[in-house]
């Protein structure tokens, strides 16, 4: 669409427009904004207040970012788009430690929602799922063989997942076999997340489950934000896709963690582990 055709739309109409932008190219400024949309600085950054209001965007001096930082983490629908085949990878080998009969956790990250996307097909049954992630809930809701329970709790729609003290008081309720979590980064022997009302629902999960399992893909590898959400001995198992480097996987030796590389491609095959 031309810049014309742009500035003929509605606020609405453009903010949207610009939200599908800067969500699937990661970051824009404003001025690149102003050009493609035809609009005044003056406009865009109303546009931009806006949209950061709403959690879509977080702005920066000059510009805007749908990317996480150590302090915010990005809106879901940039992280449903981000690292697919590498959460693809992951999930696939996490649904080797489930076994009909389970009772699994799976958190709201997108990493465990690639799991649910594989439970549709119905493989593993009977089972029955717990989650907060209205995403999975969605994706499981019609699934014959499998029982889902949806934690309830006050909705986040940055996180499209339900939250707050009602969401951990549920938790602490329940005893699954296998809890299937993502934090947003993983450094020195610890999992991070930037968010505290995250962190204190991921905490109550670890503590509801017989055994945990970390996926991460390799970019959160070295990458720490705000809050510790617990050590790696919490994790029975970490999960990382074959993009790790050398680094960081001695990191994880270092720090005695029990992990194992997943081919993001699955005809390449990469059985490469790390058990000290």
């Amino acid at each position: 669409m031309s810049s014309s055709a742009h500035a003929q739309q509605g606020p609405a109409a453009r903010r949207a427009a610009m939200a599908e932008l800067v969500l699937a190219e990661g970051s824009a400024t404003a001025a690149e904004l102003a050009e493609r949309f035809g609009v005044s600085l003056m406009t865009i950054h109303r546009d931009l207040d806006e949209l950061e209001r709403q959690g879509i965007v977080r702005k920066f001096r000059g510009g805007v970012t749908a990317q996480p930082s150590g302090v915010f983490e990005s809106n879901v629908q940039y992280r449903l788009k981000s690292m697919r085949p590498h959460k693809a990878a992951l999930a696939a080998r996490a649904l080797k430690s489930i076994e009909p009969g389970m009772a699994i956790l799976l958190d709201d990250s997108t990493s465990t929602l690639e799991i649910a996307r594989l439970l549709r097909f119905g493989g593993i049954t009977p089972l029955t799922v717990v989650t907060n992630f209205l995403e999975a809930i969605n994706l499981l809701a019609d699934r014959r063989g499998i029982h889902l329970m949806a934690l309830g709790g006050d909705y986040d729609r940055l996180h499209s997942s339900f939250l707050g003290v009602s969401c951990v008081e549920a938790v602490e309720q329940l005893r699954v076999d296998v809890c299937f979590a993502s934090t947003s980064g993983v450094d020195g022997g610890f999992a991070y997340h930037q968010e505290q009302h995250i962190v204190s629902v991921k905490r109550a999960m670890l503590d509801a489950a017989a055994r945990n399992v970390l996926l991460v893909d390799h970019t959160k590898l070295g990458r720490v934000a705000l809050h510790r959400v617990a050590p790696l001995s919490r994790f029975d198992l970490l999960l990382v896709d074959d993009g790790a480097s050398p680094e960081a996987l001695r990191d994880l030796d270092e720090h005695q963690v029990r992990y194992e590389v997943c081919a993001t491609d699955p005809r390449e095959g990469d059985d490469r582990t790390g058990v000290t």
